[in-house]
């Protein structure tokens, strides 16, 4: 199964949730080699914890930086991280009942949420925070003199 491989392309020039965004694709890939090593199910459920406990936090972190900014589609966004938090939660019990519920379709459903979420959800917000920060910095200046 082909890994999940981070790019340039997926920056959101905040560096702290584009290492969030790596570390995300380190634990789907570590699923991925879980699953092709026959691991056990309890291993993968495991694995599918920490993806889940990572998720909740990356999202959080991302969130406080679109709230902070008063991110005209924030409700909605967040409403995306929750569908997949709900979608990994879900995983990991169906893993934990049987691990033949950890097929390549369900894992490359998993990569395709994510992808899906970077490139069309995160991509959006990308101009709206540099705007803000533009704005915010320019702000700053004129009031300084």
């Amino acid at each position: 199964m082909k890994k999940i491989e981070w790019d340039e392309t997926l920056k959101v020039d905040i560096p702290e949730i584009d290492e969030l965004q790596k570390k995300m694709f380190a634990l789907i890939n570590a699923l991925i080699d879980l699953n092709e090593s026959n691991a056990e199910g309890k291993e993968c459920a495991n694995m599918i914890s920490e993806i889940s406990e990572y998720s909740k936090y990356y999202f959080s972190i991302e969130e406080e930086y679109l709230k902070t900014n008063k991110y005209p589609e924030f409700t909605e966004h967040c409403k995306k991280h929750r569908k997949f938090e709900t979608f990994v939660m879900e995983l990991r019990r169906q893993v934990a009942d049987d691990k033949s519920n950890l097929s390549s379709d369900v894992i490359n459903n998993l990569k395709d949420l994510l992808m899906d979420h970077l490139k069309t959800l995160d991509s959006r917000y990308i101009p709206f925070l540099r705007i803000n920060n533009f704005i915010g910095k320019y702000e700053k200046k004129s009031k300084a003199n």
